[in-house]
């Protein structure tokens, strides 16, 4: 099968809206974490989310179409015009054979919300006639395809929170299999609303650390209470090794491998079993291979984290064999469906300037969770492959491997 390179990155969040301006704060232990300001928090329990300050959606589209598409559509055409750029494609690229793969866990939640409540309270003759193509996850795709004229496969994975890894393992296997030779993949998320915290709220997901937001992800610390939501967007460029190669692309990384599972346990409550088997799946396709570094789903869960350092020392064949983990979401929070997308641009970005993100706020350690998280402080290290994982709702696993070429 054809070899699939990473060509183009790019990625916005709440510590950057930029690649290299997030990488950076992630890599100083910045936190993006606050006060919620995009709707009315008085009557929640949660207060506090990952969320995007200070971005203008003119800025990537006219504004007269800015009412067309929801806030996690706008922002992963931030993500994708970087990415596209980063790639720096001639004008004779053969669009018919460039497809794009999106992801998203929820969609368009705000509008759903808001047109919701304007069908209850005003009548179904006042909802948007923008409501439904603003909200439809593969619209992500449908928006940033006609941007950029990308006339190959459109695809769009809907798995929770491992939709954006799940999109990478899609668009790598649509080249793999010759179905085009380059992918623009894009994880987006932006459900801090009402229903959205409100919703995970009430299952007693979230942290309620409210007084102290810049410390309420904490990733396998033991003091760990719940995850923080966030938003944001990421997006990769995906290309055919010998046509990166032909044009003279920069090439970041090789997709050596990945893993997909399903739990079959529980809706909501994860097991070992599922990201093993996913992590396991990965790392047979990578081959007798060295892994370098792990960025981990790392939740901020109590069960989350203990399943899923379980399931690293059992694939590796013990804690003494395990490299380095990390999490990035004391950082910038739980993005959900964008989450592959970001985590997986940040390990590359890790590899290519060979320094350890850390894990923040981790003070406490805890039995369950012994491996070394890189806690609170970046580290240099030599990166070769780097592994990705991503675990979602419904029991849907999903983990990618790269290799720096």
């Amino acid at each position: 099968m054809k070899r699939v390179v990473v060509t183009g990155l790019g990625m916005i969040n709440s510590v950057g809206q930029d690649k290299e301006t997030s990488f950076s704060a992630i890599l100083d232990g910045k936190c993006g974490i606050k006060e919620i300001k995009l709707f009315d928090i008085e009557k929640f329990s949660v207060k506090i989310a990952g969320e995007i300050t200070d971005f203008d959606p003119s800025e990537v589209m006219d504004a007269k179409e800015v009412k067309k598409a929801d806030r996690f559509i706008q922002l992963g055409i931030k993500a994708a015009n970087e990415a596209m750029e980063d790639a720096n494609f001639s004008d004779n690229i053969d669009k018919e054979r460039f497809g794009i793969s999106s992801a998203s866990g929820i969609g368009g939640l705000p509008n759903i919300e808001k047109n919701s409540i304007i069908c209850n309270t005003r009548g179904p003759r006042r909802i948007s006639p923008f409501f439904i193509p603003s909200s439809l996850v593969n619209m992500l795709g449908g928006f940033i395809s006609i941007d950029h004229g990308l006339k190959g496969p459109n695809l769009s994975s809907v798995t929770a929170c491992a939709a954006g890894t799940h999109a990478i393992a899609e668009a790598t296997k649509t080249i793999m299999l010759g179905g085009a030779d380059r992918m623009l993949v894009v994880g987006a998320e932006s459900a801090i609303c009402g229903a959205g915290i409100g919703g995970f709220a009430s299952m007693k997901a979230l942290s309620t650390n409210n007084d102290n937001p810049q410390e309420a992800s904490r990733p396998f610390d033991k003091d760990r209470n719940g995850f923080i939501m966030g938003e944001g967007a990421g997006a990769l460029v995906l290309e055919e090794y010998e046509s990166a190669k032909a044009r003279g692309a920069r090439i970041y990384a090789e997709v050596i491998g990945f893993g997909e599972s399903g739990d079959a346990n529980h809706i909501t409550t994860p097991v070992m079993d599922g990201p093993l088997r996913a992590i396991k799946s990965a790392m047979k396709m990578a081959g007798d291979i060295k892994i370098d570094y792990i960025n981990a789903h790392g939740t901020s869960t109590p069960a989350n984290d203990k399943n899923e350092t379980s399931a690293i020392k059992e694939a590796f064949g013990g804690k003494e064999n395990c490299p380095p983990v990390s999490s990035i979401k004391g950082q910038i929070g739980h993005c959900l469906g964008a989450a592959g997308a970001i985590e997986a641009i940040v390990s590359i970005m890790a590899m290519r300037d060979g320094k350890l993100p850390p894990t923040i706020n981790y003070t406490t350690p805890d039995e369950n969770c012994d491996l070394d998280y890189v806690p609170n402080k970046a580290r240099d290290a030599e990166l070769n492959v780097v592994m990705s994982n991503s675990f979602g709702f419904g029991g849907t696993n999903g983990v990618v491997i790269f290799k720096k070429i």
